[in-house]
């Protein structure tokens, strides 16, 4: 037969996905009709035999489109099911002319081949589809307004005295999912920097609020955004700490230099965070010039007990103190850790010991009405 396809049913509409074809201007890849009209259809449906070697035997058949453009003949389809049963489209085979020769067995030809297919194709598929259901799931939550913000206090380890807190994202407890897979998959949808952009409007209205310092996080490629400059210029830029996480790699220095320049100037503060995490921190500590370091936890946990990271985290204050950075110990959950990272010079904690995450209101209570000007600046002790 000269035409072989491989089309995609999706219940309304049947495109040709694949096509082998010696009359290729008859069948084309992507050619899409209505699900209903098509033969398949009506084999799948059960008026029509799956082996039709005279079409126009069938009055069924000579009602569709299809027998009279392009003036199929002769004609095979099975179906492509995928392992839960559902079906995915069909496998075909369809000829110009009458032919005497098609069996059944033709039909068993092409069921094998419709299997060899459905292995093929269902792991693609199934991710496209979870990519879909992931895309509308956040699209839907960016409408209706981002992530919710929770924050955790920072506090000073000498005077225990909350100077600051972190801005955390908090995703919808059905979706089971951390904030940082979140926001990669964000990314992965293409949808990452709208996401980030989005939630650091939220972070710069709960700031005009604060009572200190408010850290949150983003990621280069959203730095490198056109729409970041103005996102941050509505900020009260002295009371904001930009986060730069470990995870994620800057591609160019100079211009992520270009882009924070003036509102470095402005007053906005630099942190590299996930320190000690990996590589990629060093790297931006060296190329970025941070105002704050921020030590990841699997370096603060068991410094108490630890002398390698101890030795890390005084290493790390001698650099501090030599280049003006201020430096915020992440995850501290007891009173040795904090104590073991007090005597090694480390100012700022953040972590259980001081306060879980939580509304941003038990820290930053709403504002009074009267009060119209911005908050002044803050500095990082």
């Amino acid at each position: 037969m000269p035409v072989a396809y491989l089309t995609r049913m999706d219940g309304t509409t049947q495109s040709l996905e694949r096509v082998d074809s010696s009359i290729p201007f008859l069948f084309q890849e992507g050619y899409s009709q209505p699900q209903d009209q098509t033969l398949c259809d009506a084999i799948g449906k059960g008026d029509l035999p799956a082996v039709m070697p005279d079409v126009t035997k069938h009055r069924r058949a000579m009602a569709l489109p299809a027998t009279t453009f392009p003036r199929i003949r002769s004609f095979i389809s099975v179906p492509i099911t995928l392992s839960d049963g559902s079906l995915y489209g069909t496998f075909c085979a369809a000829g110009l002319t009458r032919n005497k020769e098609l069996r059944a067995r033709d039909a068993q030809l092409l069921e094998v081949l419709a299997g060899a297919a459905a292995v093929i194709i269902e792991p693609q598929f199934r991710m496209d589809a979870l990519h879909r259901q992931s895309g509308a799931s956040y699209a839907e939550l960016m409408r209706a307004g981002g992530p919710d913000i929770v924050a955790q206090p920072i506090v000073d380890l000498e005077s225990g005295e909350r100077v600051g807190a972190e801005a955390l994202s908090r995703f919808p407890t059905e979706w089971a999912k951390t904030p940082d897979v979140c926001f990669r998959e964000a990314f992965a949808l293409n949808l990452g920097e709208d996401l980030e952009l989005l939630t650091l409007t939220k972070c710069g209205a709960i700031a005009r609020r604060a009572s200190g310092y408010l850290s949150m996080n983003v990621s280069p490629s959203t730095m490198f955004d056109p729409r970041f400059p103005a996102v941050m210029r509505a900020m009260p830029l002295p009371d904001i700490l930009l986060e730069i996480s470990e995870g994620y790699p800057v591609h160019d220095y100079d211009q992520l230099e270009q882009i924070l320049r003036p509102l470095r100037d402005a007053g906005l503060r630099i942190a590299v965070d996930d320190v000690g995490a990996g590589f990629s921190s060093l790297k931006h500590i060296v190329s970025i010039g941070p105002d704050v370091i921020k030590l990841d936890r699997d370096v603060v946990t068991g410094v108490d007990t630890d002398p390698t990271l101890k030795s890390l985290i005084f290493a790390l204050v001698g650099f501090a103190e030599t280049s003006g950075t201020k430096i915020v110990a992440e995850g501290v959950e007891t009173t040795e850790e904090a104590e073991a990272l007090r005597t090694a010079g480390v100012s700022l904690g953040q972590g259980w010991l001081f306060g879980r995450p939580g509304p941003v209101e038990a820290l930053y209570p709403p504002v009074p009405a009267q009060r119209t000007e911005p908050p002044g600046q803050i500095t990082v002790r």
